[in-house]
């Protein structure tokens, strides 16, 4: 491990990989990115893949915009195959929200998003098998969908480390020195690090990693659940997806239905095992969605951990009272989705002084005042 480095990035997840992927590209490539476990164990690695543009915040929605067009070519800049297809994603709207999902559909056109509010039965016409009876209507993007996040994640990683990044795995962060308001080390349970720029992209554990530095973040860590089935013919193109009841699943390339269910109830814990009033939760709700998937049969599931802000909103950018402590958290669930912008925009901040999109509305100072956040999260 390297005893020195320009840019030490705590964390191996799509946001850290893609960080450092991207300092190597703008030709700063003395990067050491830590991972106390291995690349894509995280939450990266736990997410259902999802890719959609449909939020409710002019940020969220242009971060997203512009991380669809970055995937669109991903898989030729990485030299892998990261699966992605542009299936779109199917937003249910029962009859309670189809006054409030058609001003987020305008504000989404404003910014220049293809999203349309359908009615039940145009609904049907793209996921046949949808039950409608419930529905009062529903938002449809085409250009939203899904990638493989481990492709993702292992694309960028490898593509750092033949530029000159070093990714140092099962590496443990213990500390971090600041002398004056200055970085001068990253301490690890394999040595130190001298350094003066830190990139926080630890997901949910970011918060512990600012408290070394005597920073307090406002994000929580939440318990996700997810499951996939069996694998089984070619039946549904969008991930469809309802915040009302907190679903969301999807078809895979290769047949199985993959999705997960938020749950209201959830204490913020660091709690990643399985549970079976989820598995319950979740077979309930899908069925009574799509009935045709009663028969299938789960292989397995398993649990990630949401790093949740406030307004659900990430923390971007350098942090008041500790010089060149940058931040990349916070995702609230969405960091794969905007990853691809998000570690660009990062990359910029660090080699450039300045980034090609203004990102001072998610600076941390934004707690000090009134908030407001986004409203499409799966709870």
């Amino acid at each position: 491990m390297r005893e020195e480095a320009d840019v030490v990035v705590i964390g191996g997840g799509v946001t850290g990989c893609g960080i450092a992927y991207n300092l190597a590209k703008k030709g700063l490539t003395d990067v050491i990115v830590l991972e106390r476990q291995v690349p894509c164990v995280g939450a990266s690695g736990r997410c259902g893949g999802g890719i959609r543009q449909q939020f409710t915040t002019d940020a969220n929605i242009t971060l997203a915009m512009e991380s669809v067009r970055l995937f669109e070519q991903l898989s030729v800049e990485l030299d892998t195959d990261i699966e992605y297809e542009q299936g779109g994603y199917l937003i249910i709207a029962y009859e309670d929200e189809v006054d409030q999902f058609k001003r987020n559909v305008r504000l989404q056109n404003s910014l220049g998003l293809e999203s349309r509010f359908i009615t039940p039965e145009e609904a049907r016409e793209i996921v046949p098998l949808l039950n409608i009876d419930p529905i009062a209507g529903a938002t449809f993007c085409q250009t939203d969908g899904h990638a493989n996040p481990f492709r993702v994640v292992h694309g960028y990683a490898r593509k750092a480390q033949k530029m000159g990044v070093e990714i140092s795995k099962f590496t443990a962060v213990t500390g971090i020195v600041v002398e004056d308001g200055q970085i001068r080390a990253v301490k690890t349970d394999k040595g130190t690090i001298k350094t003066n720029t830190v990139v926080n992209a630890a997901g949910a554990y970011s918060r512990d990693i600012a408290s070394m530095v005597g920073v307090s973040l406002p994000n929580k860590p939440y318990r996700h659940e997810i499951l996939v089935t069996e694998p089984v013919e070619h039946v549904l193109d969008p991930m469809v997806i309802s915040f009302k009841t907190g679903v969301y699943f999807s078809q895979q390339k290769h047949g199985p239905i993959i999705g997960g269910i938020g749950d209201p109830e959830e204490p913020s814990s660091y709690n990643i095992s399985a549970s079976l009033r989820f598995m319950k939760r979740m077979a309930r709700t899908v069925v009574e969605l799509v009935p045709a998937f009663g028969h299938l049969n789960v292989l397995r599931q398993w649990a990630g951990l949401y790093d949740v802000t406030p307004d659900a909103q990430p923390v971007l950018g350098w942090t008041e009272g500790v010089d060149q402590f940058c931040q990349a958290n916070g995702y609230s669930g969405h960091g794969f989705m905007i990853a691809p912008k998000v570690t660009e925009l990062i990359a910029e901040l660090i080699v450039d002084g300045k980034p090609s999109m203004p990102i001072d509305d998610l600076n941390l100072k934004r707690f000090e005042g009134e908030i407001t956040g986004e409203a499409y999260v799966v709870g």
